[in-house]
């Protein structure tokens, strides 16, 4: 069992939390709102009360039991190609993996969050002769960019697989041989049409006029080679049995037809060898040919397992988490990741992937993107334009998770805008400049005392709920909105109740108002925790904002969404914008004159001016 406790009111005399952040805080503020028989006691005596819950101990504890034996969460994004740096998309799925494994996490899952480079094959010994540098170099040079980048997308990854570790060779080498025990590896010419992007030799019939791939509009060039072959035809039976039995296997599940169909048309054998390509593993049997790359890639997947294992090898690296609970991909991956990935697995006698959700494309402006259009979208100068925040929030909130989605900038600065800077921050800040003015920024009453037989919590509770069960269905969208319209609602209510007139006067209307600040602060703090997997600064700043420390943001898990978290006397942090808002381009400074800002007093929204005038 794993336990995590929080400190979250301010009244335990351990002596054990003497020195947390969160009482040092209290301490020094107490003196200005007086504490007596667990009733804060403001200049203008406003408020008593006779309930136990406001003369509880300090110390409560939030436990979430993980079993031993259940198994543990493996997620994975592709292994990203590293034939030239990362681009949008596929920081667009690892933001999304990410996102969907914090959810994980908080749910109190042991979570292995698997993400890495593929970094063998022709188009990386081109590439790498490109720009003059040997493959390795190449290969050291982006995979780095690629970490670089996660980390500034605030990607908390578990493990970075490398295809060219020595580990993973290991591993491959071992696979291939169980594959070959299994008499489902044989040795014969292959003639046919290969797209060299897409490592793959192409069928007549899918192909667009002069033989263009249909995926990167190049021709295919004409090949005959001496390979070896895996026998995926040997499996059509058992692949259609399980994508029958398994309805769950391919999302979203118009993809799941999609697969089902180039099954059911009729599998051929593929060839897992090139005798042309120098820059890969040796074929165990055949130092003259090596392993074809996507044979090679696909077991990153186990062989990231085999991480923190002195001699790794296929058993001890299944052992330690397999088999994934979700492969994450671009729907352009999914035959070799919902076909020939399966059979490779049933071949070897290992269990296969969970699920495979293919997800769709980013397109710009309405337009495929392409260098050639000069239209790319990169999620470098996205990220350090806007934040980390504003790039996960508008990818994972605009965009219908599944399904192909569209960027445009006005529209980027819009949603962040109103739902980040507006809706969620504007609140916040609003809440706490009017808890400092009146209430020298202390709760007045727990947060359950507050909201007893009031709505606003009922409609707290009921999109808290429809936010997880989006999360837990991968709609990814859906969560986010769930989560935002508590913003809404709590602006609503806040705009109603008018707390800033109530106070002014005085009495039970004092009262009234100290309780509706609390109930709307309560309402934050259980957004800051369901949108931490989405916003995760963003959610930390929110939670700092309300007096936590970021052990006690780091220690949070889905049950700090009940309602219920904030008791009296506790002190909030002195109010100040948790988000920027972003500044439109001028005209006369282009895209390059964009900055964020926070609102400058003649951009004041009617709302904050309720406050301004309270």
């Amino acid at each position: 069992m794993a336990i995590r406790v929080q400190y979250s009111s301010v009244q335990s005399g351990l002596s054990f939390l003497s020195l947390t952040p969160f009482r040092k805080s209290f301490n020094s503020k107490r003196t200005a709102a007086g504490f007596k028989n667990g009733v804060v006691q403001f200049p203008f005596k406003f408020f008593k009360s006779s309930s136990s819950s406001s003369r509880r101990a300090a110390l409560y504890c939030t436990c979430t039991t993980i079993s031993q034996s259940e198994p543990p969460f493996l997620l994975t994004t592709p292994l990203y190609y590293v034939n030239a740096p990362p681009h949008m998309g596929s920081a667009y799925t690892t933001i999304a993996a990410d996102s969907i494994s914090r959810f994980q996490r908080l749910l109190g899952k042991k979570v292995i969050f698997i993400t890495g480079t593929d970094e063998h094959g022709e188009k990386i010994a081109t590439a790498a002769a490109a720009c003059g540098s040997s493959p390795s170099d190449h290969c050291d040079e982006i995979s780095q960019a690629y970490k670089a980048l996660w980390k500034d997308l605030l990607i908390d990854y578990d493990k970075f697989i490398r295809t060219t570790d020595p580990r993973h060779e290991a591993i491959v080498k071992e696979f291939y041989s169980k594959v070959l025990a299994s008499g489902d590896i044989y040795r014969a010419d292959y003639e046919g049409l290969y797209c060299v992007n897409c490592e793959e030799y192409k069928d007549e019939k899918e192909l667009l006029d002069n033989n263009c791939c249909p995926m990167h509009l190049k021709p295919c060039v004409p090949r005959k080679e001496d390979n070896y072959f895996f026998a995926l035809s040997k499996y059509q039976k058992k692949l259609e049995e399980t994508l029958e039995q398994n309805p769950d296997f391919v999302q979203p599940s118009f993809r799941l037809n999609e697969v089902q169909g180039w099954v059911k048309s009729g599998l051929r054998d593929f060839s897992i060898s090139r005798a042309s390509v120098d820059w890969g593993i040796p074929v165990p049997n055949d130092t003259n040919q090596t392993i074809y790359v996507w044979f090679d890639a696909l077991l990153g997947y186990i062989s990231a397992l085999s991480e923190d294992i002195e001699q790794p090898n296929l058993q001890t690296a299944v052992s330690s988490g397999w088999p994934a609970a979700l492969h994450l991909i671009g729907k352009d991956i999914l035959r070799f990741h919902a076909v020939y990935w399966p059979a490779m697995l049933m071949s070897a006698g290992l269990s296969i992937p969970k699920t495979v959700f293919g997800h769709g494309f980013l397109t710009k402006d309405g337009m495929k993107m392409g260098k050639s259009l000069g239209n790319t979208l990169e999620p470098n100068d996205l990220v350090h334009r806007f934040g980390a925040d504003a790039v996960r929030y508008f990818f994972l909130r605009e965009v219908e998770f599944g399904n192909d989605g569209d960027y445009s900038e006005d529209r980027f600065i819009n949603i962040v805008n109103a739902n980040l800077a507006n809706t969620i921050g504007n609140l916040l800040n609003r809440t706490l400049g009017l808890l400092k003015k009146n209430c020298q920024s202390t709760l007045a009453m727990d947060s359950t005392v507050a909201a007893e037989g009031n709505a606003f919590k009922d409609t707290v509770e009921k999109l808290v709920e429809k936010a997880r069960v989006e999360y837990e269905n991968l709609s990814l969208s859906s969560a986010c909105e769930a989560v935002l319209e508590i913003g809404n609602a709590g602006n609503l209510y806040i705009n109603e109740r008018a707390p800033w007139s109530l106070f002014k006067q005085g009495s039970a209307s004092f009262e009234a108002a100290a309780k509706d600040l609390v109930i709307v602060l309560e309402a934050m703090r259980i957004i800051a925790v369901a949108l931490s997997p989405i916003t995760p600064s963003l959610s930390f700043r929110i939670y700092s904002q309300l007096g936590y420390s970021e052990d006690q943001f780091n220690a949070a898990t889905w049950n700090e969404t009940k309602w219920g978290g904030l008791k009296g006397g506790q002190v909030m942090a002195q109010p100040k914008p948790v988000f920027a808002r972003i500044e439109s381009p001028t005209t006369e400074g282009g895209a390059e004159g964009m900055k964020t800002v926070t609102k400058k007093k003649d951009e004041t929204s009617q709302s904050e001016s309720m406050v301004q005038a309270a």
